[in-house]
């Protein structure tokens, strides 16, 4: 089994900036949880409005038994990127938007002790890492905006001194890849940079739109092989991730 449920429990949480916080999650059973690292990704799963706790089959086909519950009652689902993990226990930063839904509410107002239902891996190697650079990569380019802060940071600790890294943050406050200048926008600074030569990897992030620009922009005027462009959009203007969710079922 690549991915399990885990019933988790709010250990510490602590403000990054103004509008962002980290919270510490713990498990019993959380030593079976495997993060490959990187831009790891899985799910949380919110109680929806007027539950206690999130309504969740926890069965082998529980995509498709959670999608045949009604919205009103079933957990609500979001992707969230790995920020650390020790032993029983990980983090996870929180960007929290004026506004936001479920995931932003509870995190606004997040207490210890508070509980919580993951759908995480429990293997290194899983579908929810994207950052995959080939063997004969010479040089990595970062660029994301808030939302693909923990992914990025997280990739750049995991590449470490190995291969030069170039990264470009596109954030509305200061918190952003360590050592990195926050550029408002990313398509420009991208566009105007002087990169090296070399055989280029990249992993960008962030709003689905600007995100195809830049991917257009570093295959078709950079040169970049699209197969060397990993790129995901992590939300789009305009809808939620249960938006998103629906018009993936339905395609």
């Amino acid at each position: 089994m690549t991915y399990d449920f885990f019933d988790v429990s709010v250990v510490r949480h602590e403000p990054l900036t103004p509008h962002a916080v980290r919270v510490t999650f713990a498990g019993p059973t959380l030593s079976s949880f495997v993060s490959g690292g990187r831009d790891q990704r899985f799910k949380l799963f919110f109680p929806a409005p007027g539950q206690s706790t999130a309504i969740v089959p926890r069965t082998d086909e529980w995509y498709l038994d959670w999608r045949k519950l009604d919205p009103a009652v079933r957990g609500v689902m979001r992707t969230y990127t790995v920020a650390a993990t020790r032993d029983h226990e990980f983090d996870v930063d929180f960007a929290l938007h004026p506004g936001g839904g479920p995931a932003i509410q509870w995190a606004s107002s997040v207490q210890v002790g508070d509980t919580l239902l993951v759908l995480g891996p429990t293997v290194a190697e899983n579908g929810g890492v994207d950052f995959q650079p080939p063997a004969d990569t010479e040089w990595i380019l970062l660029a994301g905006d808030e939302t693909a802060v923990p992914a990025l940071d997280a990739i750049r600790s995991w590449v470490g001194s190995a291969l030069p890294v170039h990264a470009f943050v596109s954030a509305s406050e200061p918190r952003c890849v360590s050592g990195v200048h926050c550029p408002s926008g990313l398509l420009d600074p991208v566009r105007t940079a002087e990169l090296p030569p070399g055989t280029p990897y990249a992993f960008i992030a962030g709003e689905s739109g600007e995100i195809r620009a830049l991917r257009k922009h570093l295959v078709h005027e950079r040169g970049f092989d699209k197969r060397r462009v990993q790129f995901a959009g992590y939300w789009r203007r305009g809808a939620t991730e249960d938006d998103l969710i629906e018009e993936s079922a339905a395609a």
